[in-house]
């Protein structure tokens, strides 16, 4: 029998709430779309809090919490700001991220081994208030290993450089790939449970979820680009046949 793990969905409601944003209002509303994506198969929802509060604001973070069946995966910075948030919202998991206004969206991995100290300061105090903590790293070696010194119980990889690097066509697309399957094999070897999302569509999911010991993909600016003209649930829906593919692929591998 395989022992590979199923593979999750988290849909990351962020940009619908930056269409909202563009013209004020409540519409379009993102606990509507959190909502929509799980009754379509999504196993969680996450959603970014930013300092600027660009796209998900305070009162989105709330009624997320409230209001839906799935786990809440709340992205952070490491401040004290957004620690006092968790803490009060109690999501089911912070993914704490790097963060910057300049940027349009996150451009790479948190240097955990860097920020050392403040990042296991911040992870303490969620892990005592009973929430999952995450560090969204390049799949690198050192941060790796400093995420499990830190004790995150997981870390999530981000897949930025290898999606752009496959949608340019890009010679370096499979360097970037045995880059990700190294630290996925790294970081399990560590114990740390992998996740790992950022510019991920249908063919590179596919591609990723073939990788075992990745149990998670977050996903979000795609499926809500898609649904313009799919709408939400069929996206989602069309999205987990397509990492479903994929296990099916590391299942015959370990079979």
């Amino acid at each position: 029998m395989s022992s590979v793990r199923p593979i999750r969905l988290g849909v990351n409601v962020d940009h619908v709430a930056t269409v909202r944003n563009a013209r004020g209002g409540r519409h379009p509303d993102p606990v509507r779309a959190a909502k929509l994506a799980i009754a379509a198969g999504a196993a969680g929802i996450t959603a970014h809090l930013r300092e600027d509060r660009r796209h998900i604001t305070d009162d989105d973070v709330r009624r997320l919490k409230a209001e839906i069946s799935a786990p809440l995966n709340l992205e952070m910075a490491a401040t004290a700001e957004m620690l006092a948030i968790a803490l009060k919202t109690r999501p089911h998991a912070s993914c704490i991220v790097p963060e910057k206004r300049s940027e349009r969206t996150t451009e790479g991995g948190l240097d955990a081994a860097g920020q050392r100290d403040h990042i296991a300061s911040i992870a303490r105090e969620l892990t005592g208030a009973g929430i999952r903590v995450s560090l969204f790293i390049a799949p690198e070696p050192r941060q790796i290993e400093a995420a499990a010194e830190i004790g995150a119980p997981v870390i999530e990889i981000h897949t930025g450089a290898w999606c752009e690097a496959v949608m340019q066509g890009d010679a370096g697309a499979d360097a970037e790939f045995e880059r990700i399957r190294a630290g996925a094999r790294q970081a399990a070897s560590l114990g740390l449970e992998v996740h790992a999302g950022h510019g991920l569509d249908y063919a590179t999911s596919e591609t990723i979820s073939a990788l075992p010991e990745i149990v998670e993909l977050n996903i979000g600016h795609f499926l809500v680009g898609e649904a313009i003209f799919s709408g939400f649930e069929p996206v989602i829906r069309t999205m987990r046949a397509a990492m479903d593919k994929g296990r099916a692929r590391a299942r015959e591998r370990a079979a």
